[in-house]
């Protein structure tokens, strides 16, 4: 049975925290001395459990003091190339985390504008929100931009638009000449893509979206 991944958070219990840190201690100077078997390198290990003054060290509190002073009697550059402390690691982590709010959060606004245009084509109505409206047209100039380089590596030109009447705010009437023809040129535009067989390109209920 594969293991379950453990959340790395402190433990509260404080018999389940003891435990926890003698079982990963003996498992950590485990591995320590398989990497300088396999190896023929030299490994030591110092952990200092939570209010203890003495550490408890692999292999020997002698063979470790020996590696200690080999390390500490390098020259300064190899020493501290793979060097790292606590407020490194944590710094580290930090720069993933936001990284991974900064990509949720895009997904997040990108979802939120599909569901908009998905509304606004439905209904024929804009939303009277100002922020939605201003979410609703970046999606849309990105849409159109991904429509526009798609069109012109297909057909070697940019595409060409022809004049239209503006939108009306409130509704739109789908059966009116004007919007048949933009219809069928999205609909040329949209098939042209198709037919090119690019995994990229999604079509979203109408509209070309590249992933």
């Amino acid at each position: 049975m594969a293991r379950k991944k453990v959340a790395l958070r402190y433990i509260r219990n404080d018999s389940t925290r003891l435990n926890t840190l003698k079982k990963r201690t003996k498992n950590l100077m485990k591995k320590a001395g398989e990497v300088a078997t396999l190896c023929n390198a030299k490994a030591c290990v110092l952990v200092y459990g939570e209010g203890a003054m003495v550490p408890e060290v692999f292999p020997s509190h002698a063979e470790a003091m020996a590696i200690l002073s080999r390390f500490e009697s390098m020259p300064e550059v190899p020493q501290l190339k793979k060097k790292m402390d606590q407020e490194t690691i944590l710094s580290r982590c930090l720069i993933q985390l936001r990284h991974q709010v900064e990509k949720i959060r895009c997904e997040r606004e990108d979802r939120e504008a599909r569901i908009l245009l998905h509304k606004a084509m439905v209904s024929g109505h804009l939303p009277g929100n100002i922020e939605e409206l201003t979410t609703m047209a970046r999606k849309l100039e990105l849409i159109l931009k991904s429509l526009r380089e798609r069109i012109t590596k297909i057909t070697g030109q940019p595409p060409v638009y022809q004049a239209q009447a503006p939108y009306v705010t409130g509704g739109m009437d789908m059966g009116s000449p004007m919007y048949q023809a933009l219809r069928q040129q999205q609909e040329g535009w949209l098939d042209m893509a198709r037919s090119q067989g690019n995994p990229d390109t999604q079509i979203y209920n109408g509209h070309s979206t590249s992933l």
